[in-house]
């Protein structure tokens, strides 16, 4: 399958760049130096005006002065000629006045009880703290202060004044700590993975964000000789397309590695439609997971994984989050018909 970013670059193999370069003058070739130094077209990171080059004509006005913008801009409100209304304002009200409905006034009327005269005379000769003693017994709390309650009912049940308190406490909040950096030495284990070195089975880069994009195309390169390495993981390093680029290129040589994890990046449809080209043919990775890059991969990417799952039988577990309901149905399918597959092989002693 030719790649959407390789399609127009079949015409320039047969360009003789010396040729090229001969033809230009000495101030065209330090003008290419120049701009050479300066951009960088592949680094996703660096914003648009350092990735081409500056094509602004007009000559720079010296240093940004905001007094002199702003007079400036004044200058321009006050001399542009405001656009004349199509119809006239007229001070005039059309339309419906709103008038808001009046609710009905609730009128509440006191009622009015008759009690037995000694009840009566009763709660007349009755003391404060009579009264106070009767209104904890009944559960009108709202008639008396929480120490006057703690005298009626607490006492009684061994319960002091301090637990009466007029205060709502909310519950205790725990610390949250945020996650320890990621100890992985760069530089050592790339290092270790070039020397081939039989105790590094797992290599583990996630959340270093300061990995430069070549240092990560080292990683896929030395991986490509590798034979000790099976799970490879680097989510949330900022990777792009040039990296998936260099890791589709390992996984068509590698025969080793068995897991990989590339989530959390910078990778687009095209680094995406890399990779799943190189796992047409790969036969000994059964664990991958790409899942929440910074763009949506799109239809045609999500329908080119589903084709893919559905021709590699080795792929055991896939992370992405489908946004389609074809490409998720069939790729569903493909994964439990893979692990169906594993399940009687193992069944049959195969395995």
């Amino acid at each position: 399958m030719t790649l959407p970013f390789r399609k127009d670059l079949d015409k320039y193999k047969d360009l003789d760049e010396d040729e090229i370069l001969g033809k230009l003058s000495e101030e065209e070739l330090k003008q290419l130096e120049t701009v050479l130094d300066d951009l960088d077209p592949e680094n996703a990171l660096l914003p648009a005006g350092f990735r081409q080059k500056d094509q602004t004509a007009k000559k720079a006005s010296g240093p940004f002065d905001r007094e002199r913008l702003l007079a400036y801009l004044e200058k321009q409100a006050l001399e542009h000629k405001d656009r004349e209304d199509y119809v006239p304002f007229t001070r005039e009200k059309k339309g419906k006045i709103f008038i808001p409905k009046q609710k009905p006034v609730q009128s509440y009327t006191e009622e009015k009880f008759t009690l037995d005269p000694e009840l009566e005379e009763a709660l007349t000769s009755a003391t404060d703290t009579e009264l106070g003693d009767l209104a904890a017994i009944l559960g009108m709390s709202n008639l008396i202060t929480n120490y006057e309650l703690c005298d009626v009912v607490g006492n009684r049940n061994g319960v002091d004044k301090d637990s009466f308190s007029d205060i709502v406490k909310g519950e205790k909040m725990l610390p949250v700590f945020d996650e320890p950096p990621n100890p992985t030495n760069v530089e050592e284990t790339l290092q270790r993975i070039k020397d081939n070195d039989s105790r590094l089975v797992e290599v583990n880069l996630n959340n270093i964000k300061n990995i430069p994009i070549p240092t990560l195309k080292e990683f896929a390169k030395a991986l490509e000789t590798n034979t000790h390495v099976k799970h490879f993981s680097l989510a949330a390093t900022r990777s792009n397309d040039p990296v998936a680029v260099a890791l589709a290129d390992m996984l068509r040589v590698n025969t080793k590695l068995r897991s990989l994890n590339i989530e959390s990046n910078f990778i687009t449809g095209v680094g995406i439609l890399a990779l799943v080209d190189a796992l047409k043919d790969n036969e000994t990775l059964t664990e991958i997971k790409i899942d929440n890059q910074r763009q949506q991969l799109g239809t045609i990417a999500e329908v080119e994984i589903a084709k893919m799952l559905e021709e590699n039988t080795k792929i055991l577990k896939f992370g992405y989050h489908f946004t389609q309901q074809g490409p998720r149905a069939r790729a569903a399918a493909a994964i439990t018909k893979n692990n169906d597959l594993v399940r009687k092989r193992r069944v049959e002693g195969d395995i």
